[in-house]
């Protein structure tokens, strides 16, 4: 799992822009007004061999005390436990203001390794001005100026030497495979645990955010071996203010990045969320292995029940049997159409054997190898069937395939010009590719590499 380097400060100091920047892409929301980024924004990067994770938080004002205010602070505050470095950033073009001092007294009460970094200092003057801050009494402050770039290096070098030391994975882990239990607070993710484990390993509570921590266990299941990530607790409980459920999928992140199935609860009581296409959105792109559990299901059955048996009042809309939710998932999934949904009571122990099963069987087929030779037969094959459509009179070649991992199975394709792909075609190519050998469950990864021609009509 990559370290967490969480970037700090009031608001608008500039940390979107530092954090833009250090990703490579525009991914945080960058305007000219306090409190433009309210939610965590997470990114990877890396320096000088180390990768790790970027995650910008909202301006942290602790004067006010308004709802969205108290809701950014509740997101702050959680980064900074889970982070294992802080940067905190200034603005040198305003100099020390009250904020910032009762963000250092914050941080410094953290204990979290601290790195100070003075933006905005575009000239010389900033820079020198920037002596101001050693009365926050933190470390040297760092001049840089994040819409320019200078300095930013610096700040980089500074984080490398801040973060804990690199740690190989143990290599039992790689022998048996990583399934992570994911999902919103309160969806039954410790109660699913418990089922797993046949008894109160992990404490149930109806309160959400009770696991105070991440908590792994060996389990067998028929015959075979896999860790179980629990997640229960995306927040600390008593730790974190309110507003942080609606929004915070940090632990679910990190979790994700350590799996290699993901368990995705939700609760079919509710429905699916905002914030379950988060964290399923999260998975995909991580490229893991996915299970989607609805959980709770006995309440469901036990609700239509009593309304065909006139037992309980009428309701304008009657709870949705397991077809009408599969389209629901369908239709709001659509990135995962190649999960699995299986319904489940994780109380009653209903169909926790079938979600191990899904996820050993997903975990299979993550390390599946398909032979060059049949590769590019299925290849040529459905390219034969439906040619890719000329654009400004070229025409996208694919020369060869050929699989380059596994875990995600990733799939290289040497083709003439690689921007003649459209993004559709590229679907199309992921469909016959599962269509033929399989691939249920995790997502696989296709790369378009450009190669000359070698011979005259080679294709």
């Amino acid at each position: 799992m990559k370290p967490l380097v969480a970037i700090v400060g009031r608001p608008n100091v500039g940390k979107s822009t530092f954090f833009n920047r250090m990703i490579g892409k525009q991914l945080a929301i960058v305007e000219d007004l306090p409190g433009t980024t309210r939610d965590r924004i997470y990114g990877d990067s890396d320096w000088n061999g180390r990768e790790f994770t970027l995650v910008d938080t909202g301006g942290l004002d602790l004067g006010e005390s308004d709802d969205i205010t108290r809701r950014i602070r509740a997101q702050v505050q959680l980064a900074i436990e889970e982070a294992d470095v802080i940067v905190f950033i200034v603005d040198a073009g305003s100099g020390i203001t009250e904020a910032d001092t009762d963000v250092a007294d914050l941080l410094r009460r953290s204990g979290k390794p601290l790195v100070l970094a003075a933006n905005k200092a575009d000239n010389a003057k900033r820079r020198q001005e920037a002596v101001d801050f050693y009365e926050l009494g933190l470390d040297e402050p760092i001049t840089m100026s994040s819409s320019q770039g200078t300095g930013t290096g610096d700040v980089l070098d500074a984080i490398v030497e801040a973060l804990p030391p690199s740690e190989e994975e143990p290599e039992e882990d790689a022998e048996h495979p990583r399934v992570a239990i994911v999902g919103r607070p309160n969806v039954g993710k410790s109660s699913l645990v418990n089922a797993v484990l046949g008894q109160e390993r992990v404490i149930v509570s109806e309160v959400p955010g009770t696991t105070r921590d991440t908590i792994d266990t060996v389990v067998e299941h028929n015959g075979h071996q896999l860790t179980l990530i629990d997640t229960a607790g995306i927040r600390r409980r008593g730790r974190v203010g309110p507003g942080v459920e609606k929004y915070s999928v940090l632990r679910a992140t990190r979790a994700i990045e350590r799996c290699d199935v993901a368990v995705l609860l939700i609760d079919a009581t509710e429905g699916i969320t905002a914030q379950d296409v988060h964290i399923a959105g999260a998975i995909h792109e991580a490229a893991r292995g996915v299970v989607v559990v609805i959980n709770k299901w006995d309440l469901i059955k036990a609700k239509r029940a009593e309304h065909r048996l006139g037992l309980a009042p009428p309701l304008e809309d009657e709870p949705p049997d397991a077809q009408e939710f599969k389209e629901t998932v369908k239709r709001d999934l659509k990135f995962l159409p190649y999960a699995p949904v299986i319904f489940a009571a994780a109380k009653t122990r209903y169909h926790v054997a079938n979600i191990l099963d899904a996820a050993l069987k997903i975990a299979e087929e993550r390390t599946r190898r398909i032979p060059t030779a049949k590769l590019n037969e299925v290849v040529k094959s459905a390219m034969l069937r439906h040619p890719p459509t000329h654009v400004k009179g070229r025409t996208l070649r694919v020369y060869y395939v050929t699989q380059a991992e596994i875990s995600p199975p990733t799939f290289i394709f040497f083709v003439n010009e690689p921007e003649l792909l459209h993004f559709s075609y590229e679907r199309y190519l992921e469909n016959q590719l599962r269509q033929a050998f399989g691939f249920e469950g995790t997502a696989i990864r296709l790369r378009f590499r450009q190669r000359e021609r070698r011979e005259k009509g080679e294709e």
